[in-house]
C-alpha cells in the first residue's frame, strides 16, 4: 500500500505546479520602436556604455511587465524603456532587492521624446532590482510593444 501512495503523491504534485499560471515574456516586433532603440544604442555606445540586456516584449495596457536584474554597487548603468507610440501613459518604476522604490519615471504622450524613458542609476549595493516598465493605451489593449534596453558604462 504505501508504494502505490509516493507515485501518486507525485503525480498529484506535478500537475498542481504544473496548473498556475505564469506570465512568460513574449518578444514583439516594431519597425518604428526598432529604429528609436538602433539610433539610441548608437549614441550611448560613443559615450561608452555597452548593451548588457535589451528585448522587445509584448505588453497589456495598464500592465507592469517586470524585468529583474542584478547590478553591481558603483556601477553607473542606463535605462530605456521605449513603448508604442500611440500609448497616452508610459512609466517605470524601479525597486531594489529590499522592494524600495528607487527610481519613478512618467511621460504622457506628446512630450517630446513621450514614449521614450530613459534614466541613469548608480546603485548603492551589489544586489537585483526590479524594473517595472507600463504602458496606457485607450485602443489597443493587449499586444502593445514595448522594447527594455540596460547598458553599462565600460569608458569614460
Amino acid at each position: 500500500m504505501k508504494y502505490i501512495f509516493l507515485p501518486i503523491f507525485i503525480i498529484f504534485a506535478s500537475l498542481a505546479g504544473s496548473a498556475q499560471d505564469v506570465i512568460r515574456q513574449q518578444p514583439c516586433h516594431s519597425p518604428a520602436i526598432q529604429r528609436q532603440a538602433d539610433s539610441l544604442k548608437a549614441i550611448y555606445q560613443k559615450d561608452g556604455f555597452e548593451v548588457i540586456r535589451e528585448a522587445s516584449m509584448a505588453m497589456e495596457s495598464d500592465y507592469e511587465m517586470p524585468v529583474i536584474l542584478p547590478l553591481q554597487q558603483g556601477t553607473w548603468y542606463q535605462f530605456v524603456f521605449i513603448g508604442e507610440y500611440t500609448s497616452k501613459l508610459y512609466e517605470v518604476r524601479m525597486y531594489d532587492w529590499n522592494e524600495k522604490q528607487v527610481v519613478y519615471k512618467q511621460k504622457r504622450w506628446g512630450d517630446v521624446d513621450g514614449n521614450i524613458i530613459e534614466f541613469s542609476y548608480i546603485p548603492q549595493f551589489t544586489e537585483y532590482h526590479m524594473f517595472k516598465p507600463l504602458q496606457t493605451n485607450k485602443k489597443i489593449k493587449g499586444n502593445l510593444c514595448g522594447y527594455v534596453m540596460f547598458l553599462k558604462k565600460v569608458r569614460k
